[in-house]
């Protein structure tokens, strides 16, 4: 479908030669309000008043880092050629949740043993927070133009994303072709994720079973959208790498929870009592 809209300028402000952009504010905005959540629900189970803020002080700038050499890797003949320093410039785009996760995940753990405290503790209180700072993240996408799916077809557009803010499709107007708003299915499908979270934190769920819930639903969303998208990493010829780690997520998420129940290391609830035998 062609149309004709004018984008939304990516440039948050300007200091002289520094410039914000659009995504890194979002980025960032989404980390904070992922931490203030977090540490509110620390608090509330009594753990150590400056554990989580401590977690994340260390934990997002290695996200970072991990999410763009990730990136970087699996797009490597984009940046060989090209200037070094654009393997750097995060600003304009390209990083990937799954290579931050590995960096989030690394961090956490390396973190609980040197605090003697119980990782899966650690990564079920913060699994809320987490899949929020996705769904706000999504929107740097929307901002830089990215993250999007094939163009859209006339009766798509028609019965139902003509019900969409005009902001929103015109943003998706990219050289006169209007495309799926990818970005949007999962950010709306990451908010899903964090009211079933929260929802399932009140059943008080055996130690590190929210963490591994957060995994196995994001994953099943994050393969089927990723299947939709233009801009997806490839391993293996025409295997999309996100696709191919969600399944591996999904597979090793459940057999987690499967061992983990079945040997007894699940023996505390998520609240930290034990569990009576």
């Amino acid at each position: 479908m062609t149309c004709d809209a004018p984008s939304l300028d990516r440039i948050f402000i300007e200091f002289g030669p520094l410039t914000v952009y659009w995504y890194g504010v979002i980025i960032i905005t989404g980390l904070l309000i992922g931490l203030y959540l977090a540490t509110r629900e620390s608090n509330r189970l009594g753990l150590q008043k400056d554990l989580i803020v401590d977690l994340i002080v260390f934990a997002a700038p290695i996200a970072i880092i991990f999410a763009r050499m990730y990136y970087v890797i699996f797009e490597w003949d984009r940046y060989a050629g090209g200037p070094w320093w654009k393997v750097f410039a995060v600003w304009e785009g390209g990083i990937a949740i799954h290579g931050a996760l590995i960096g989030s995940v690394l961090t956490a753990i390396v973190y609980a043993r040197i605090k003697q405290v119980s990782f899966w503790q650690l990564a079920d209180i913060v699994a809320p927070s987490l899949i929020l700072g996705q769904a706000i993240g999504r929107w740097g996408n929307f901002m830089n133009q990215e993250a999007h799916g094939g163009p859209l077809s006339e009766s798509v557009y028609n019965s139902f994303h003509q019900y969409l803010p005009d902001f929103i499709m015109d943003q998706m107007c990219i050289n006169g072709v209007m495309y799926h708003p990818t970005f949007l299915y999962e950010s709306v499908w990451n908010l899903l994720i964090f009211g079933l979270l929260f929802v399932l934190r009140k059943y008080n769920l055996l130690r590190g079973e929210l963490f591994l819930a957060y995994v196995i639903t994001y994953s099943i969303g994050r393969f089927f959208i990723e299947g939709m998208r233009t801009d997806s990493l490839y391993m293996f010829g025409h295997i999309r790498t996100a696709q191919f780690i969600s399944i591996l997520l999904i597979l090793a998420a459940v057999a987690i929870m499967i061992y983990r129940r079945i040997s007894g290391k699940a023996d505390k609830r998520y609240d930290g009592k034990k569990i009576k035998n």
